[in-house]
């Protein structure tokens, strides 16, 4: 197999929402470099800048009435090479932990609404604070890292005591890289890329309900079960009931009760803990 066909089987057919959220970016940002590299060449004049203004998202909110699009398009551009490589290697490692326990629906989830709430976040905050009065007219955002941060923030509220390997610090709980991420965003708002860091953080408290939304009885859940009935003539149930089958002999009823508690054997003692059958509820339950 050549690397065209690798690629091709690994991502641009994979139906694993991290590849294909990889693919996407990827495949953006070189079809930009490819004609800016021949703009530059047969010296057109076309700025591949001018192409992409119209799909950044901007902190103007008469600008942003006429291009709504931005709220989901912005986070397929990048502004270089080391910023899509270091936003798809944290999507990579932390897209991977959460497709593993949760499933592809709950990473498109993830990420595309945690990009679009952190940009909704950016916005405001310039609208809002008096530090942005002048920058809100021609400042503009763009990148993956809200709705990658929301990845990662999921992942650590869902498995906080889980441990990856780091390079000189060893093993690190989920749980602070998360919170360090986070904080490092949080204190690095007033030494440049202030909206960049908005977004952030706008994406983390993203992950951080998203997770407690799903799989904890708080008051998060009263919080999005309030708001979606506002658009729903249905009323939202809370426990999801689905049969399952065992070896065709035992029919096990799955509540979200089986869930939390699953989560917290995961929490406490790893997802090798899990039994077969454990491992299948939480599966089910995932794509329910």
């Amino acid at each position: 197999m050549n690397l065209f066909q690798e690629i091709k089987q690994n991502y641009l057919l994979s139906n694993h929402a991290v590849k294909r959220i990889i693919a996407a970016n990827v495949a953006v940002f070189l079809a930009l470099a490819v004609v800016n590299v021949f703009s530059f060449l047969f010296n057109s004049g076309v700025s591949t800048q001018s192409f992409t203004s119209y799909f950044t998202l901007p902190a103007n909110l008469s600008a942003f009435a006429f291009k709504p699009w931005s709220l989901f398009t912005y986070m397929f551009l990048h502004s270089g090479f080391l910023h899509i490589l270091f936003n798809m290697l944290w999507l990579h490692w932390m897209g991977g932990l959460l497709h593993e326990y949760l499933g592809n629906k709950r990473v498109y989830q993830s990420y595309f609404l945690g990009g679009i709430f952190g940009g909704v976040i950016y916005i405001l905050a310039y609208n809002v604070f008096p530090a942005f009065n002048e920058a809100k007219q021609v400042a503009y955002a763009l990148g993956a890292s809200a709705g990658v941060l929301s990845i990662v923030v999921s992942a650590a509220t869902l498995l906080p005591n889980y441990q990856i390997r780091l390079l000189f610090f060893g093993d690190v709980k989920l749980k602070w890289i998360a919170i360090i991420s986070v904080m490092l965003d949080l204190i690095s708002i007033p030494n440049g890329n202030a909206g960049g860091h908005i977004a952030h953080i706008g994406g983390a408290i993203f992950g951080f309900l998203f997770i407690k939304y799903l799989y904890t009885n708080t008051f998060f859940d009263k919080l999005f079960d309030t708001i979606g009935s506002l658009f729903s003539k249905k009323s939202k149930l809370k426990v999801h009931y689905k049969t399952m089958h065992k070896g065709d002999k035992v029919n096990v009823r799955v509540t979200q009760k089986d869930v939390d508690l699953i989560l917290d054997k995961i929490s406490k003692s790893g997802y090798e803990s899990l039994s077969k059958r454990e491992k299948e509820i939480l599966f089910k339950a995932s794509n329910d």
